[in-house]
């Protein structure tokens, strides 16, 4: 527990080592208990609705943040989810590596939107949300570099959308990057962090 933090640890609903290093690095007491959404399921229809990025990721973020409120109802849970945007084109994680290959070649000389959301929750109900967005620039890829940065990153790539994690060779990607490092890495920590104080947990 850390002098910052009171009350029993927060709930982290994801298993992000991402998001779990944002919290240990902010000092937030935490631990971590998968959600267990499908999120395929629930971005589908979304998606065939035509929903913007902001709508799914804050559609993901409460799931995921009401799936284990319901089974930890006296504990602050919070919930995250991102999506990427591109010309009004909404990015999931890609499911191969032929489709991360893809989603690079598309971003490609382009500026995309990551969209963020967090959800907080606590005896199933939604106490706080917040969705910001980063806007981020990929330089011209030849497809001899999408090909060594796959081989070189592997099956990494399957785990965020745009198939890239910034933190890593993922910087090598970009030529300019507008926005919160902490919504770009998946949990916008300034928003999360203002709420706690307000709530009680974090010593003002």
């Amino acid at each position: 527990m850390t002098k910052l933090w009171r009350g029993a640890p927060l709930i982290l609903a994801s298993k992000s080592s991402s998001r779990r290093g944002l919290l240990a690095g902010a000092g937030i007491a935490f631990e971590v208990v998968d959600s267990f959404i499908d999120e395929r399921a629930v971005e589908a229809p979304l998606c065939a609705a035509g929903a913007g990025g902001a709508e799914i990721a804050r559609h993901l973020a409460r799931a995921k943040a009401l799936a284990v409120s319901a089974k930890q109802p006296d504990r602050l849970v919070v919930g995250a989810d991102q999506t990427l945007s591109l010309e009004g084109q909404v990015f999931v994680k890609p499911p191969d590596r032929a489709a991360a290959a893809a989603q690079l070649a598309a971003l490609s000389g382009h500026t995309h939107e990551l969209r963020s959301a967090l959800c907080v929750a606590r005896a199933n109900e939604v106490l706080f949300e917040a969705a910001p967005v980063a806007r981020l620039a990929v330089r011209r890829l030849s497809q001899a570099f999408i090909e060594a940065y796959i081989a070189m990153v592997g099956d990494a790539v399957l785990a965020s959308v745009g198939a890239y994690q910034i933190e890593g060779l993922g910087i090598h990607l970009f030529e300019k990057i507008e926005g919160d490092h902490s919504t770009i890495l998946g949990l916008p920590l300034l928003p999360l962090l203002t709420y706690l104080r307000q709530e009680g947990s974090l010593l003002r």
